[in-house]
């Protein structure tokens, strides 16, 4: 059951200031790419680590914030476009990341009276709990010719003394995308981590690539989706979502995962002769979205279409050529779309498994093939009323890999995914091949959800 205690009373804050880059680092400004448009009215991501931390605040004020400040200075000087400004021109095709020495980003210091344990366990808890650990990104300034001038990075350190920590970062997506962001932060936990001293660690950490020359556009995506996407101002916040929401993390092990993949693939296989990828990836989706999808009272209409929405990484697409290290956006999206029918019968799990390794084919033949459609179809798609799930994360960012010296998180949140349209998607923190799923959905449908989800797996497990 929900532990509907409220704890989401605000915070004390115990400090605000604005961290910068080294001032060796030297002005300068990254175009937009195709990539980065389509982010321009997406919700900030807005990621939280949690540490063990079983000291008092002062302990936390005079030892570790010093080093977490300045390995976060001496981590902007390559990650500088998280200090930078999105500058959004009367053109918008113009528009580009732009560094100006003395650029900074801000940064919180708080303290919380809230259950520690509460936060970080996989039990359903009001969404509203987290809100006072995130920070929120500053309104744009308007400059004289009508250009928008927005920050991309806010973060917030929040002590519960004597219990934890909590790391919360708020970034505007235009800016990079998870790959980029936890690139970041595990750059940034292990120079924590090793007291500040960025020598010892330069032949172990890579640095970021910022040549955005080397997106090729040949068909004239960029200024298609600049037209289409940054006609409106870019989001920066959602305050409120309609009705009470609970969080929850559900935990698949590796094992359950297997035995999903040889009862999927052997379903497969009697319907489709041809050799399909069957993933962990894969069966974590199709089993997640037909739950949601059985799980939605108010939906009847069996010829209805429902829509799940991928993010494909493209670094390593021969279109791009790309390092991995390449900072920015780089995802595509891949968009599933079954019958309601098809997907609450007897093999939807198989059908979902089908329809998502069909359009991850689709993608590795060519990642920019559907990019017009995708464009016309989500504008056409992902409004109310309509049934939409949309991945956020991805298992390989391996977010409990970020050690600033206190061990690995005991928890990860994906605190942007707030309602039943999207699920994050993350590695497990206690178990090697599991997979995370956190969700946020009714109250009301949480016990069915759940009671459907353990169906499916007893099932599976007979098999």
């Amino acid at each position: 059951m929900a532990n509907h205690i409220n704890i989401h009373e605000p915070v004390k804050m115990l400090e605000q200031c604005q961290i910068a880059p080294p001032s060796s680092l030297p002005s300068t400004t990254l175009p937009l790419t195709l990539f980065d448009f389509p982010f321009f009215n997406a919700d900030p991501i807005k990621r939280i680590f949690f540490y063990e931390f079983p000291h008092p605040t002062h302990h936390f004020l005079q030892t570790a914030l010093p080093i977490l400040k300045h390995s976060l200075s001496l981590s902007l000087l390559h990650f500088f476009p998280f200090a930078s400004y999105l500058i959004v021109q009367p053109q918008p095709h113009l528009s580009h990341i732009r560094y100006l020495h003395g650029d900074s980003l801000s940064f919180t210091v708080a303290e919380s009276t809230a259950d520690f344990t509460l936060l970080t366990s996989d039990s359903p808890q009001d969404v509203r709990n987290f809100h006072p650990l995130v920070p929120a990104l500053s309104p744009p300034r308007v400059e004289q010719d009508g250009t928008r001038v927005f920050p991309l990075m806010a973060i917030q350190v929040t002590v519960l003394p004597n219990s934890g920590l909590a790391i919360c970062l708020t970034v505007n997506h235009v800016v990079g995308d998870g790959k980029s962001l936890h690139h970041f932060v595990k750059f940034w936990a292990s120079l924590c981590k090793a007291g500040g001293d960025l020598a010892s660690l330069e032949t172990s950490l890579s640095l970021p690539s910022h040549e955005r020359d080397r997106i090729k556009d040949p068909k004239g995506h960029k200024l298609l989706f600049s037209e289409i996407f940054a006609i409106s101002e870019p989001k920066r916040e959602r305050t409120e979502f309609a009705g009470v929401k609970d969080r929850f993390t559900v935990v698949l092990s590796r094992e359950q995962t297997e035995t999903l993949k040889k009862w999927v693939s052997l379903k497969c296989g009697i319907y489709d002769s041809r050799a399909l990828h069957i993933s962990t990836f894969v069966v974590t989706c199709s089993l997640i979205w037909v739950c949601m999808v059985v799980s939605e009272e108010s939906k009847q209409d069996s010829d209805e279409l429902c829509y799940l929405w991928i993010p494909a990484d493209s670094r390593d697409r021969p279109e791009f050529s790309l390092t991995s290290t390449y900072f920015g956006n780089c995802l595509t999206a891949c968009m599933v779309a079954i019958k309601r029918s098809e997907i609450v019968g007897e093999n939807g799990i198989v059908a979902v498994a089908n329809g998502i390794e069909r359009e991850i084919r689709d993608f590795k033949s060519d990642a920019l093939r559907k990019a017009e459609m995708l464009v016309s179809d989500y504008r056409e798609h992902v409004k109310p009323g309509k049934s939409v799930l949309i991945i956020a994360g991805s298992p390989k960012l391996g977010v409990y890999q970020t050690d600033f010296g206190w061990g690995k998180p005991k928890k990860c949140e994906a605190a942007h995914v707030e309602s039943s349209e999207a699920i994050s998607l993350s590695d497990c923190r206690d178990e090697k091949g599991g997979i995370e799923v956190g969700l946020a959905l009714e109250r009301n449908r949480i016990d069915k959800f759940t009671s459907i989800l353990e169906d499916h797996l007893n099932n599976i497990n007979k098999f």
